[in-house]
């Protein structure tokens, strides 16, 4: 018969847990993200730089990851592309593996609450040619209004369902439906009574 000693176990589990709990720290990607982003607006440095009260020199070396933003810069950016200040940071532990792999725990969280919509980031950053996101609609979410933007987009069905509309055609997507469009004008509901889940593939980032 084999003793545990509880005392000791329980103290080594804390240990474990303290860990794993890394502290919230800066993405490491801020440049990155606020380029993509400033991008996917068709915003010249300058163009942000003014909204911000800063000089293109500073926004220019943030951009290149040479220097990073006070955290009230950070909240002002947040504010201006709808994004939580959580958006550029994480409570991921620091390693190698950051670049290429995002942990179920340290995704970055994307919610837009009047909409019914809670997204978090699966792409590692912004930098790249495309984003991959998870979305979820809550029942009765509801884009506000149709929108057309210059990206190439799509998606699949992983939980409930969803309406969407491509140039005003109806289409009711279910788990295992995918969908691809590029410059249509888009729109979408959740008609349903469960919360729907999909992956959403959107070239360029636009968040």
């Amino acid at each position: 018969m084999m003793l545990i000693d509880l005392k000791n176990t329980g103290k080594a589990v804390q240990r474990q847990k303290t860990l794993q709990k890394a502290p919230l720290r800066s993405s490491g990607k801020i440049g990155s993200d606020i380029r993509a982003l400033r991008r996917s607006r068709n915003w010249t440095l300058n163009d942000l730089a003014e909204q911000l009260d800063r000089s293109v020199g500073w926004l220019s070396q943030v951009e290149r990851n040479v220097s990073e933003p006070a955290l009230d810069d950070i909240r002002k950016i947040a504010g201006l592309f709808s994004l939580p200040v959580s958006f550029f940071f994480t409570d991921a532990a620091v390693s190698d593996e950051a670049a290429y792999i995002v942990r179920a725990g340290s995704r970055r969280i994307m919610s837009d609450a009047p909409k019914g919509l809670a997204e978090s980031l699966l792409s590692p950053d912004l930098g790249g040619a495309f984003e991959i996101v998870h979305s979820v609609f809550a029942p009765g979410a509801a884009c506000p209004e149709p929108f057309v933007r210059p990206t190439e987009e799509a998606g699949y069905v992983l939980e409930g369902s969803l309406v969407l509309f491509i140039d005003g055609v109806r289409f009711e997507l279910y788990p295992g439906d995918s969908f691809h469009f590029a410059g249509e004008e888009i729109t979408w509901i959740n008609e349903g009574k469960t919360n729907a889940v999909l992956i959403w593939v959107i070239a360029p980032p636009v968040y």
